[in-house]
């Protein structure tokens, strides 16, 4: 992290040839790397670029996803744009082009750690993708994100990631409620148990999961009800 000076001539070359696009307005890369740490003038940090490049973030992947996979129901679609689009993933990408070694920031940065430091990684990629955006257009912009999330998106498991967290972000978006879960019967010898869930979403039919384990079994009745409502496709034994 640069300590709240701006960046140098080399530090904005080495920069641009890793994001594979050469500024004509500097000052739009200056401003996507700058922390509200920094102390500058209100208007100066990325804060604002953050708001617009979620925005174009999840359009092109949206549009990415839309080519992709085109058998794809809505419901898996909006799985899968959730997990791109995430905090996690942004992250990794700033990880990956280490925009840890450039973001601007105030001496109390130190004192942002686990969780937070992911969000600050996460916001850097997005005010950079505004930048791109403000500096050269969608084109711009959408090549970018393409290089970082392309081979991420065509992952066999990009829809898999873990059903329990996939079903309630479906319940929300398309019901606003939470999942519950019961144990319905416990049943074996300790050291091999059998465990009997249901999972219940208010308006649609309940599934039922059997396993070793009652988060197994959790798991095996989310995956249930994300196949029967197509927001999974059935995978083959």
């Amino acid at each position: 992290m640069t300590k709240g000076r701006p960046l140098s001539s080399e530090e904005m070359a080495e920069l641009e040839k890793a994001i594979g696009h050469s500024f004509a307005e500097k000052q739009w890369l200056d401003r996507a790397l700058t922390h509200a740490s920094a102390g500058l003038a209100k208007g100066a940090n990325y804060e604002r670029l953050e708001f617009l490049g979620d925005r174009v973030l999840g359009l092109c992947v949206a549009e990415l996803l839309f080519k992709v996979f085109r058998a794809a129901p809505e419901g898996e679609l909006s799985v899968r744009l959730n997990q791109l689009v995430s905090a996690e993933t942004c992250a990794e990408v700033a990880d990956e082009m280490q925009l840890h070694r450039f973001i601007r920031t105030g001496a109390d940065v130190k004192k942002i750690t686990g969780k937070r430091m992911m969000n600050v990684r996460a916001d850097v990629v997005e005010s950079l993708i505004a930048a791109i955006y403000l500096d050269g257009g969608l084109d711009a912009a959408r090549g970018f994100i393409l290089r970082q999330w392309e081979s991420r998106a065509i992952r066999a498991d990009g829809a898999r990631r873990d059903a329990k967290t996939e079903l309630q972000e479906w319940a929300h978006s398309k019901f606003g409620l939470t999942p519950s879960y019961r144990v319905d019967d416990r049943s074996g010898p300790d050291h091999e148990p059998r465990f009997t869930v249901t999972v219940e979403v208010k308006g649609v039919a309940p599934e039922t999961g059997v396993e070793r384990s009652k988060r197994a079994a959790e798991q095996v009745a989310a995956t249930r009800m994300l196949e029967r409502e197509g927001v999974w496709q059935a995978q083959s034994l």
